[in-house]
């Protein structure tokens, strides 16, 4: 499969809809070597899909970053909803939108991600099995949700475990097949909460 033909079955979607509060400022802002950690994941998502969309509750906070091609989706509260309801809304809300059978979902405060990691995963998107809803790593905490791929018929179970209440990824997940994804190197998907946590 050549890289066009690659990149028109996949898009992206890069969650920067987290209030960031044991940081204590937008860790999407946050320079990494310079740049923007929002920007540099949108570097990353763009080189392994033809269209890359970022989905928050405040685009007008990242409208100033260079962003080619990047479509906003406007992540909004469920009905009688008041506080936070986590990633997995906002990925079944930029999920709608999405046209191709792959989506590379990817948190915003990733500083490690490795593009040529991601490349290889895409690669194998033609041999996962068919029953496969998304093809993860997998830890031992559990799955890592927020990097790897998902296809995007698995909307309909998704929303009905949203429906019934449900806001956790793993419980989602352990419902339905799930491919593991190989990972030698698990520093990849380090992820920044605490400006301890920063490189």
């Amino acid at each position: 499969m050549s890289p066009t033909q690659l990149q028109s079955a996949i898009s992206a979607i890069i969650l920067a809809g987290g209030k960031s509060s044991r940081m204590g400022r937008d860790k999407a802002l946050i320079p990494i070597q310079g740049v923007p950690m929002l920007q540099l994941v949108y570097e990353i998502a763009a080189g392994c899909a033809d269209k890359v969309y970022i989905v928050t509750p405040w685009q007008e906070s990242y409208q100033h970053l260079p962003l080619p091609n990047c479509e906003f989706i406007r992540e909004v509260p469920l009905p009688g909803e008041t506080g936070n309801h986590g990633p997995l809304v906002g990925f079944a809300q930029a999920l709608t939108q999405i046209q191709t059978e792959w989506v590379l979902l990817l948190a915003c405060d990733l500083p490690r991600l490795r593009i040529e990691v991601l490349q290889e995963w895409a690669k194998e998107l033609d041999n996962v099995d068919d029953q496969a809803i998304a093809t993860l790593v997998r830890s031992d905490q559990g799955w890592e949700p927020l990097c790897g791929f998902y296809r995007r018929c698995c909307l309909p179970q998704l929303m009905e475990f949203i429906q019934q209440g449900g806001r956790s990824f793993q419980e989602w997940l352990q419902q339905h097949p799930v491919q593991i994804l190989p990972l030698i190197d698990m520093q990849m998907l380090f992820n920044c909460n605490t400006p301890q946590d920063l490189p």
